[in-house]
């Protein structure tokens, strides 16, 4: 991942809201920063995820969206690869409230101090629940404030709701592919 300085110095919120990136970028404390865009096996587990919450989300209460831009801080906005909402929270064209789930899919070129950063941030915004699947090694983790887990269990799931991924599933997905 790269930080892009616009200009000289550093982009308003204002800005950034209103520029059309591509790929599209994020916004970290008025710089921008661009994202690794996923290659087969991220796509494809991306995929998985976004269909599996879409047939339930009437089920399950919840609203699906790929990639939609949400305000972690004042002055910075990250792009889950998946993000999960509770049905009911206002979202107009960017996600101001936490999050339910917010899903990052590794992609070969990233590094584990910006996936920290960004881990560190959905924590500070109130995030109920952070995964993140590194779609080659086929591992998955969750995270809070108190670091990042492994899913020893094979399952990804919300306490108190009847989420629940059973990762061989959704890692059967890059196989069938």
């Amino acid at each position: 991942m790269a930080t892009v300085s616009i200009g000289e110095g550093l982009i308003s919120v204002h800005e950034y809201l209103n520029t059309s990136y591509t790929p599209d970028c994020e916004c970290v404390n008025g710089r921008i920063v661009e994202r690794n865009v996923g290659e087969r096996e991220h796509s494809l587990l991306q995929k998985y995820f976004i269909l599996f919450f879409g047939n339930r989300e009437e089920e399950w209460g919840v609203v699906v969206y790929p990639e939609l831009r949400t305000q972690v801080a004042q002055t910075s906005y990250r792009i889950p690869d998946v993000l999960v909402v509770r049905a009911g929270v206002d979202v107009d064209r960017i996600l101001e409230a936490p999050h339910l789930i917010a899903i990052e899919i590794l992609s070969r070129r990233d590094e584990w101090g910006e996936v920290q950063e960004k881990i560190d941030q959905y924590v500070a915004f109130g995030a109920e629940n952070i995964w993140i699947l590194d779609p080659i090694r086929r591992r998955a983790w969750t995270a809070d404030s108190e670091g990042m887990h492994p899913v020893e269990s094979g399952v990804l799931s919300v306490a108190g709701t009847p989420i629940r991924v059973v990762l061989s599933e959704a890692f059967a997905m890059l196989d069938r592919a």
